[in-house]
């Protein structure tokens, strides 16, 4: 029951709500959020809607806005358990800019919305250091976002992470996957782990009941801890992605996101090509061994559930496949060839 206070009132505060407290977390957040900014980027944090100047676009044939959104599912979940909350913010930029980065758009600014439980600015401060680190790292100016206390319909530590990525393409420079064709090369870059999908299973095989050993180093994991290797955030391929765009032909990229390779790569084939993708030609990381084991799952149903050890795909003509690479390599990512495209009906196929 809900106390009163000395005067006979029932507060905002009372209620569960603390604006002072929210005040103090805006204050907080601050310098991560001006360290995201970019020339476009006009006024500062607390205004009532971000503003970003489009003057930019008018250098463009046909300027196109692009938009993204997604969470970061039920890791979270593993990230109150760990009481670390720092990275988690990157997972959510990741997820929306790598999505709007696979039709060529570059990330322009980002929004977020946190909702939970009992705001405590020291801990919204570390998520929101995430999500600036995770702009940083897109190009993406923070503009905006929105902390909302829920108390009674959240436990106290639970939140809830959202975001809202929007970026631009030239039209003419659009890549929509429409010229793909028998004979193009797929070029797969490493994921960084798991990145941010498949969590509910990860966390039902390898978490629960196993909480006690998630800080211990393992043999299996090449010396990390578990919880280390399962809080790792995802790859944010932007800035390598778009300098090889601009010098390399690209036909058709994919962020291999839930439903893995299998149901991410065929979105972006035309209806008479297959993907035919080589199993064992690159090196997938030991969790996913750990995940299928303890959940007694086949090859196919790993490769529709995670990305196994690629987090993005890239198909170019042959011709262009070892320039695409390279550039991508002088970039610091790993690159494999992994598979080719072959004549089809537009689903992704394995050998």
């Amino acid at each position: 029951m809900t106390e009163r206070d000395d005067t006979g009132r029932i507060t905002y505060r009372d209620a569960g709500v603390d604006t002072a407290e929210g005040a103090r977390a805006v204050a907080a957040i601050g310098l991560a959020v001006r360290s995201t900014y970019r020339p476009e980027v006009i006024g500062d944090i607390g205004g009532f809607g971000g503003l970003f100047s489009a003057a930019a676009l008018k250098e463009m044939s046909d300027p196109v806005l692009v938009s993204g959104t997604d969470g970061v599912g039920t890791k979270l979940r593993l990230a109150r358990l760990l009481d670390r909350h720092d990275t988690v913010g990157i997972d959510l930029v990741a997820m929306c800019a790598n999505d709007i980065l696979t039709c060529g758009a570059e990330p322009l600014f980002f929004l977020d919305y946190i909702a939970i439980g009992e705001l405590v600015a020291e801990r919204v401060e570390q998520i929101v250091a995430g999500i600036a680190e995770g702009c940083r790292q897109a190009g993406c100016a923070l503009v905006g976002g929105e902390m909302a206390e829920h108390p009674g319909t959240m436990e106290p530590d639970d939140y809830d992470l959202s975001g809202f990525c929007v970026g631009a393409v030239d039209r003419p420079k659009m890549i929509d996957g429409s010229q793909v064709s028998p004979g193009d090369v797929v070029l797969g870059l490493a994921s960084s782990g798991i990145h941010s999908n498949g969590y509910s299973l990860v966390r039902k095989v390898l978490v629960e009941g196993h909480e006690e050993g998630l800080g211990l180093p393992r043999v299996d994991l090449g010396g990390a801890t578990l919880g280390d290797v399962l809080l790792e955030p995802t790859r944010i391929y932007v800035r390598p992605v778009l300098a090889t765009v601009a010098e390399v032909p690209v036909k058709a990229m994919a962020h291999i996101t839930g439903g893995g390779i299998t149901e991410n790569l065929d979105r972006v084939l035309p209806g008479g090509c297959d993907a035919e993708i080589v199993r064992g030609s690159w090196r997938v990381p030991p969790v996913f061994g750990l995940i299928a084991d303890a959940a007694g799952l086949d090859d196919d149903e790993m490769y529709r559930t995670f990305n196994m050890g690629v987090g993005f795909m890239i198909v170019v003509s042959a011709a262009h496949a070892p320039r695409a690479a390279a550039m991508l390599q002088a970039a610091g990512e790993r690159v494999f060839e992994i598979g080719e495209i072959v004549e089809g009906t537009g689903g992704v196929r394995y050998r």
